[in-house]
């Protein structure tokens, strides 16, 4: 019989993704494995399960040389969305992912690096006390969603210190961010105004007609997909809001309001570990990679 990991089988996979769940979880959670072993792990293959105990042990990130100041990066953790596709009575960031909620990793870990000077949630005043409760050394503010993600992320960086150098854009649903790539996307940011983190898109990636036939393929060796933090100078980012509120657009991605400028956005190549929780397919890979990664646990 062959082992295989779940790293290499994300690995192996086109489409690598996230999950995560709570009182959902009590009902749900061995329909939920049946579905994702299913799903992911058609055939023979054998998981090792490993001792957790101490997945959350608290730790400082080791030191690393930065060209970005200390304390001159507002971190904007979104944790306003709802999460439909999770199927949970409650918004997927808030699911205990290893008995922890899955916005609680990024808070956590992003409080480790010296670069960050303060970190805004933007989130329902129902789960403020998700993260006030933390015990962490980072100064916390809260600010609400809005209709829109880029009007939650306007509230967000609207809380950021003056001092502020760079706001740092994330997502809570991905938990399994490495601080190393993060760190290289702050440095990114500070070069060159704008970067985000991405990794190479590995589908083959067709653009199609109204009718639903289709027009061409894309280049893959051209196409990234966007993951986050997403790092801009505070400047940079009220210009392109304003521009963006000014023409009446709508964007997806922080990263999108520079672009609408003309400006240069920086990729900052991270990894496919960097999944977004959004089903429970998802919650299953982010549970084994946690288990094997050390490197990805909460902090």
């Amino acid at each position: 019989m062959t082992t295989t990991t779940t790293m290499e089988c994300l690995l192996r996979s086109q489409q690598p993704r996230c999950a995560t769940s709570l009182s959902f979880a009590a009902a749900a959670k061995g329909s939920l494995r049946k579905r994702a072993s299913n799903v992911l792990f058609k055939g023979t293959i054998g998981i090792r399960r490993r001792n957790h105990r101490h997945r959350c042990a608290r730790a400082k990130s080791a030191p690393t040389t930065s060209v970005v100041e200390p304390s001159s990066v507002t971190l904007v953790l979104l944790a306003g969305g709802v999460g439909k596709r999770m199927g949970a009575n409650m918004p997927k960031q808030y699911l205990p992912l290893l008995d922890v909620p899955i916005a609680v990793y990024s808070l956590r870990k992003f409080a480790t690096m010296e670069e960050v000077g303060e970190i805004v949630v933007v989130c329902n005043e129902d789960y403020d006390e998700v993260f006030t409760k933390e015990k962490i050394e980072k100064p916390i503010s809260i600010a609400r969603p809005g209709a829109e993600r880029q009007d939650s992320v306007f509230n967000g960086i609207s809380k950021a210190r003056k001092e502020a150098k760079l706001l740092a854009i994330h997502d809570s649903a991905r938990p399994l961010t490495d601080l190393d790539d993060a760190r290289r996307c702050f440095e990114d940011g500070a070069k060159h105004g704008a970067a985000v983190l991405a990794v190479k898109c590995k589908a083959t990636i067709k653009q199609a007609n109204e009718d639903g036939s289709i027009d061409k393929t894309l280049d893959r060796n051209l196409l990234w997909e966007m993951q986050t933090p997403q790092v801009i100078e505070p400047n940079l980012l009220k210009e392109g809001f304003q521009f963006v509120k000014e023409n009446g657009l709508e964007v997806t991605d922080d990263v999108s309001v520079v672009e609408h400028l003309g400006k240069r956005v920086q990729i900052t190549e991270g990894s496919y570990y960097n999944i977004k929780v959004t089903t429970p397919e998802d919650m299953f890979i982010a549970e084994r990679l946690l288990n094997e990664e050390p490197k990805l646990r909460c902090v």
